[in-house]
């Protein structure tokens, strides 16, 4: 990467951010699109919130541009203001029964597994999670651990397309095939995933799919998506019934789908709207280039690393995360470590315990540099020497 993309955001000055995996941050071009939303909707908001006026016209546009670049159609896709909220509508509109089960893995989103415990518990359902058989190095073992927890009772299958914990790549398609024979509904957290790696939603043949755009896609915070086979556009169900959910005389084009999702009384859609110039932003810039070059940066640093703390890694690269790294450190209180690191040395990174593990969670953003990745690993070696001395 010749460009110095530091430049084109706006972190603090000093801060070590390597932490793009939680929440992104937004390049300037796409903050300012942004603002000229906010600032517009200010100027007249009841024709920018009057469906009949230009709110079903400016809602549309992201839409369609997430649908040409993830191979789907508008139809499809939905605005929610972030993966969980969406995870959370179709928790709601499955109806679960005493004895159904949910298939999942070790290796979810904490605020995901918490729906559906919220929701199981009601009615006497159950969460089966599969353990991931690790270091993850073989799509037929992992295709093995899911298959052979499915059973009757299985009525959902739960995915990760890429971990968060564990910043895990899972290879999904051939459990969602072998699930949709066995009429398993499919629901896939891909909240990591859009701007990370190519998706296309149609071909990956699940029911459902949701993603955010302000991780790696570069859009501010508070655009997510939906997106539904259409088998499901009638059965979904909002978690805010409002002016859309039974519009009268509907325009040609919309769907209930589309109204009861879109058409939620006084928000600010404006992180949505930013989509395109995000979109735009990273085909300026050629960012297929840039994420290579990241993604180089992170599992180098990965290396480094592990040679340091001789603990074995997560996964071979083929199934690691682009960009994004979880590195197991020698086990030691979380809390500590990620105080030390941040007050430390001005290094901003999730740490946190799985499976009985110490893990760090790098992400390599085009704005981190060579000098983040070495202020990072000497930081651990500096915490972990002294841990050693009985200093910490």
């Amino acid at each position: 990467m010749t460009t110095n993309f530091a430049d084109y955001f706006l972190l603090q000055e000093g801060l070590t951010f390597l932490n793009h995996g939680s929440f992104g941050s937004c390049p300037k071009p796409v903050f300012q699109n942004y603002q000229d939303w906010q600032l517009r909707l200010e100027n007249q908001p009841v024709a920018f919130l009057d469906q009949e006026r230009d709110l079903i016209t400016n809602l549309s546009k992201p839409r369609e541009a997430l649908a040409k670049e993830f191979n789907t159609s508008a139809q499809n896709l939905v605005r929610v203001t972030n993966a969980t909220t969406g995870l959370n509508a179709i928790a709601r509109s499955i109806a679960l029964a005493e004895g159904d089960e949910i298939l999942t893995t070790d290796h979810e989103y904490a605020a995901v597994e918490n729906t559906w415990e919220f929701l199981v518990r009601k009615v006497g359902a159950k969460i089966v999670r599969a353990q991931v058989t690790l270091p993850l190095a073989s799509e037929d073992v992992f295709f093995e651990d899911l298959v052979s927890q499915m059973s009757k009772r299985t009525k959902i299958l739960l995915l990760s397309h890429i971990t968060s914990p564990t910043a895990l790549r899972f290879p999904i398609k051939r459990v969602i095939d072998e699930a949709r024979k066995r009429g398993i509904i499919t629901v896939i957290d891909g909240a990591h995933a859009p701007g990370l790696i190519d998706l296309d939603l149609d071909a990956l043949g699940a029911d459902f799919y949701v993603g955010n755009c302000h991780k790696w896609l570069l859009a501010p915070k508070g655009a997510g998506f939906l997106w539904a086979h259409p088998n499901w556009h009638q059965k979904l169900e909002p978690l805010v019934i409002s002016h859309g959910w039974n519009v009268k005389d509907r325009k040609e084009d919309r769907t209930a789908f589309l109204d009861s999702f879109e058409i939620q009384g006084t928000q600010d859609p404006s992180a949505w709207l930013a989509v395109p110039a995000a979109l735009e932003f990273r085909k300026t810039h050629n960012w297929a280039e840039v994420s290579k070059a990241c993604n180089q940066r992170a599992q180098e640093l990965a290396q480094r690393v592990a040679a340091f703390t001789k603990l074995p890694s997560l996964s071979t690269p083929e199934f690691c995360a682009p960009q994004m790294v979880a590195m197991p450190v020698p086990k030691t209180d979380p809390r500590k470590l990620k105080a030390f690191l941040l007050n430390e040395r001005k290094v901003e990174i999730p740490v946190f315990s799985w499976q009985d593990q110490t893990i760090v969670r790098v992400s390599i953003a085009a704005y981190n540099s060579q000098k983040d990745a070495d202020n990072l690993l000497a930081a651990l070696q500096i915490y972990f020497a002294d841990s050693t001395s009985n200093t910490r």
